[in-house]
């Protein structure tokens, strides 16, 4: 495993925190709400994802326009006839909004995922950070210069969640699923 050292801000000494870079007006869903309505959102909202939070603002999962694709192709049924519930991640990995950026990114590297909910002490939603956050950040000019600790954290952590996907090139067909059947 690689140390990651703090990635300091470009004003200050001070190491980056997520809230500095996290998305912080998030669009979310419930998780009885149609896929449609969960699309709908991704599209007038330029977001590939949304959380799917309680009536707490605590997140009890993730969706994404690929989990909305592949319900819609398994479960052979209409967007406005699939529910959240049964299209999102349930395992809900996160991040607080005072973590440092280099502990985020961590996270993200472990457990091979692009996103994270950021939450607060009560564990309620108050943003989204991501690897495209951290891209953007790592490529603002910071005292003359792009910061190269950030992009070179971004490198790494983008490379191993593709690490682990790009085996599943080679495994065999996909298994017969209902919108595939004569």
């Amino acid at each position: 495993m690689k140390h990651h050292q703090s990635y300091a801000s470009a004003r200050e000494d001070t190491p980056l925190k997520v809230e500095r870079m996290m998305t912080h007006d998030v669009k979310t869903c419930r998780p009885h709400d149609s896929l449609n309505v969960a699309a709908q959102i991704m599209w007038e909202h330029v977001c590939g994802s949304v959380p799917v939070v309680d009536e707490n603002s605590k997140p009890v999962g993730f969706l994404t326009d690929r989990d909305i694709s592949m319900a819609a192709y398994t479960q052979g049924g209409p967007l406005h006839m699939l529910r959240a519930e049964n299209a999102m991640a349930r395992r809900i990995i996160s991040c607080g909004p005072e973590d440092e950026v280099a502990d985020a990114a961590k996270i993200m590297r472990e457990n091979g995922v692009r996103r994270l909910p950021v939450v607060d002490a009560d564990g309620k939603l108050v943003g989204v950070l991501s690897l495209d956050d951290l891209a953007c950040e790592s490529q603002r000019i910071l005292k003359g210069g792009t910061n190269h600790e950030l992009a070179s954290l971004v490198a790494d952590v983008y490379g191993s969640i593709c690490a682990g996907r790009c085996h599943r090139r080679w495994s065999p067909d996909p298994p017969l699923v209902s919108s595939s059947q004569p």
